[in-house]
């Protein structure tokens, strides 16, 4: 009789102590059990932006920052960055963060330039940097619209969640097919306009998962100023703060996890309880 053979990335006999799971859920899940008393220290949060001014009051301390470039064989290179934020929005998002999660640790890696000029290369380069360093979250307030990027874009981001990092993504402020917000293995966000920066909605009717405050909002910008902006840009940091508040008190908790504390935590859902 020939031996029968078992299927691939099956679980062998005798080995399901060895997948216990240490999270004690509570009866209900709420927002003081999800994040109660955390700073989100302990957390990685990565801004895959434009940059970051540490200097900046409304940001704190960067404890790295980075740069992503391209080589003459046009293949990304990641240096320190000495030159910092050139545009503003990495450090926009940065100060939203914080604002939320004042001591999680902040990690920037710059993959767009002055004018917001970026290429898709250096996109794909800065963020398999960040998901091979292993950061606990990466904030993504940008997307590509060049359809032939979503196949490694998608690879990546299914590669982060399988290794336990959260990557928050903002949905195009057009209406218009980009990448990678609309891939399951990330929370996307896009925008409402309530004033609380706790207020945050499950959406019904995917592909946006959830809408957090990103109206009138005003943000850090370079050279130590503030400005009011408007966007699914400045939603998406909301809810990655909010996510290094809960793996801040639940470090343990997989992606697959953290998305379900967040619908049953917002606002609609939890009703903030």
């Amino acid at each position: 009789m020939a031996q029968e053979l078992r299927p691939a990335w099956s679980l062998p006999p005798g080995t399901p102590d060895r997948i216990t799971v240490p999270v004690e859920w509570p009866g209900q899940v709420t927002r003081e059990w999800a994040w109660g008393d955390s700073t989100g220290k302990g957390v990685s949060v990565c801004i895959l932006d434009s940059g970051v001014d540490g200097d900046h009051e409304l940001v704190g301390s960067v404890s790295r920052a980075v740069a992503v470039s391209l080589d003459a064989g046009g293949q990304p290179v990641v240096e320190d960055d000495l030159e910092g934020d050139l545009c503003g929005h990495g450090t926009a998002c940065a100060g939203v963060v914080r604002s939320l999660a004042p001591d999680c640790e902040i990690i920037s890696v710059r993959v767009l330039g002055a004018g917001f000029t970026g290429s898709g290369d250096i996109l794909l380069g800065g963020l398999r940097w960040a998901v091979e360093q292993g950061f606990d979250v990466i904030n993504m307030s940008l997307s590509t619209t060049k359809r032939h990027f979503s196949g490694i874009l998608h690879e990546l981001t299914d590669t982060a969640y399988f290794r336990r990092t959260v990557l928050v993504a903002s949905a195009h402020n057009m209406p218009v097919e980009s990448y990678p917000w609309k891939f399951s293995s990330v929370i996307s966000v896009a925008s409402h306009e309530e004033s609380d920066p706790m207020t945050f909605f499950y959406n019904p009717d995917p592909p946006v998962e959830f809408f957090a405050r990103g109206v009138d909002v005003e943000v850090a910008w370079v050279g130590g100023s503030k400005i009011r902006c408007t966007g699914n840009s400045f939603a998406t940091p909301h809810v990655s703060g909010l996510c290094a508040l809960i793996l801040g008190k639940h470090p343990q908790l997989t992606p697959f996890q953290l998305k379900s504390v967040l619908h049953l935590t917002s606002t609609n859902v939890g009703g903030g309880e």
